[in-house]
């Protein structure tokens, strides 16, 4: 099996993020405030290391189309669509989730903290459903960079 090295990557990366949140959870529950900063930190760092990598596959290299059977396709892009959307809701919420820290408004921080940590743990599992799919179970589609397709290259 050959996988692509960015997409292998950046898939690692978020599960080590929502695998670091999960320590991060258990460490506020044992009421260990500094390891459960620094862990959630950490996890916001690898989930800012995975966007990096995707945001410039995507410019650079490009989405890969889904290389499965035409029967499945649209099962996959709902599926595809529904983990765009709970990635963007989770990284949303765990920004709100370091500005609330780090201003010290814990009130919202412990409120939405299960919430985006939930969220996170779906978007991880989504996105590692969606790497298995593109690269595991079937081959890979086309792959066509932003630049080169709106620029017509």
């Amino acid at each position: 099996m050959n996988l692509p090295i960015l997409p292998t990557i950046s898939t690692t990366c978020i599960v080590l993020s929502a695998i670091l949140v999960a320590i991060g959870w258990r460490k506020i529950w044992k009421r260990n405030i500094e390891g459960h900063k620094r862990i959630m930190l950490t996890a916001a760092v690898a989930a800012l290391l995975f966007f990096i990598i995707y945001a410039s596959r995507t410019v650079f290299i490009g989405n890969t189309a889904f290389g499965g059977p035409d029967s499945i396709k649209i099962y996959y892009t709902i599926f595809l669509v529904f983990h765009i959307n709970l990635a963007t809701i989770g990284g949303i919420l765990g920004l709100v989730q370091i500005i609330t820290a780090f201003k010290d408004k814990f009130n919202i921080h412990r409120k939405v903290g299960p919430i985006a940590s939930i969220i996170w743990f779906f978007t991880a599992i989504t996105g590692v459903a969606v790497y298995v799919l593109l690269y595991v179970l079937y081959p890979g589609g086309e792959t066509t960079s932003l630049i080169k397709a709106t620029l017509g290259l």
